[in-house]
């Protein structure tokens, strides 16, 4: 069997051997949590446990814990919810202010609610790292802050690693009464994240990017924030969430989520080491690759390099190297079988034939010298093949980035 390097963790990483386990064992015990006999409790004290236990690790209070089926819907309930839970305290509260490099869970249902919900949608633009423009923000604010219904920026971008100036976001929004989400999917177990010194509302975290379960996630609401429901029935989390709570999947992300911020130290030095030595390595084969995103390492996620390969196509790159057991992510999107550059490489101003030729490469737990060896022996090739298909590329499926 070939081996294969996988330098994908951003879209998903191995279940971590522990939470595995604790999957396992919660599988076989039945009990829905909002069941009264005794199989149904012993599930619910399975989920309160797992709220204390993601709680503690978050810097939250357990009530602030909502349980999602994911990161999804965990953005999708930020954004609808407190976007009409403010147009129902003020009718003027109209606008929706997210960062033009929002991952789509947030972005998608932001276009949908200034499509069908009377929204104001307006895009933060960014700088040429993907860092949200905070002068740009404060103008937003200090003209039409009283209209302001939400803002959303991500903690860490998903794509090219850049971490957003949250202090700052917050700070200038809290002036203006306007609350703020984050989705820290990419965040959470790379670099420090703690809710409530944040000052942040809302915050979204996801099961399956940190070694828990995918399937499983949750939004951390601060106490008093009002939540317009998304999903309607029982009303099981608060009221604002709806729907059966799968206690094993809750255990196993706790479990997760637990040892991957107690490990996170360890672990960012780790990855952050084999990174460096990646990009190193990624310069050193194709020396007109474009690292995209902040150069400097403590503006970034330690376990992200991303690269524009100029005279590429980045499906192309990204076929070629999986025929050679180096697996990895491409920024374009297809849509209606239009392949189109990553909407975040265009806003950081990237051409749009540069931003057609990008290749993420993420590491996780699991990565080894291994694994960058592989890409780096590959690599030369790979690109060389793909400069020579010119246009015969962009006819073909890319892989979409998550």
């Amino acid at each position: 069997m070939r081996m294969t390097a996988y330098l994908d963790h951003a879209a998903t990483t191995p279940m971590l051997p522990g939470a595995a386990r604790v999957l396992t064992e919660h599988l076989a015990h039945p009990g829905n949590p909002s069941s009264l006999h005794g199989s149904g409790r012993a599930a619910r004290r399975v989920v309160e446990e797992a709220r204390e236990t993601a709680a503690a690790a978050l810097g939250a209070r357990p009530s602030e814990v909502v349980w999602t089926s994911g990161g999804t819907e965990a953005d999708n309930l930020a954004v609808k919810g407190l976007f009409w839970a403010r147009r129902t305290q003020d009718p003027s509260r109209r606008r929706i202010l997210v960062s033009a490099v929002e991952h789509h869970a947030v972005l998608d249902p932001a276009f949908w609610m200034a499509e069908h919900a009377g929204a104001e949608l307006v895009l933060l633009p960014v700088d040429a790292d993907g860092v949200v423009d905070v002068a740009a923000l404060r103008d937003e604010l200090e003209q039409n802050g009283a209209q302001a219904a939400l803002l959303s920026v991500m903690w860490a971008n998903n794509e090219v690693g850049a971490l957003q100036p949250l202090d700052e976001v917050v700070a200038l929004a809290r002036r203006h009464g306007v609350p703020v989400h984050a989705d820290a999917v990419q965040a959470v177990g790379q670099v420090p994240v703690d809710f409530a010194a944040s000052g942040l509302d809302a915050m979204t975290v996801s099961g399956h990017k940190i070694g828990g379960p995918g399937g499983v996630g949750a939004l951390l609401a601060r106490r008093g924030l009002d939540l317009t429901p998304v999903l309607h029935g029982g009303g099981q989390e608060r009221g604002v969430r709806s729907g059966t709570l799968a206690a094993p999947l809750i255990a196993s992300f706790a479990a997760a989520l637990d040892e991957a911020v107690r490990e996170r130290p360890v672990y960012a030095a780790r990855v952050g080491a084999l990174r460096d030595r990646l990009v190193a390595g990624v310069r050193a084969a194709v020396p007109d690759a474009v690292l995209r995103g902040p150069a400097d390492t403590d503006r970034r996620l330690p376990a992200n390099a991303h690269f524009t390969f100029p005279g590429c196509e980045g499906d192309s790159l990204l076929y070629l190297l999986d025929s050679a057991g180096v697996e990895a992510s491409t920024g374009s999107a297809c849509q209606a079988g239009v392949p189109r550059p990553s909407h975040v490489l265009l806003a950081m101003g990237v051409d749009e034939d540069d931003a057609r030729g990008a290749l993420r490469f993420t590491l996780g737990h699991t990565s080894t010298e291994a694994d960058v060896a592989a890409l780096h022996a590959a690599l030369p090739a790979v690109v060389e093949r793909a400069r020579a298909a010119g246009l015969a590329g962009r006819g073909s499926t890319p892989a979409v980035m998550a």
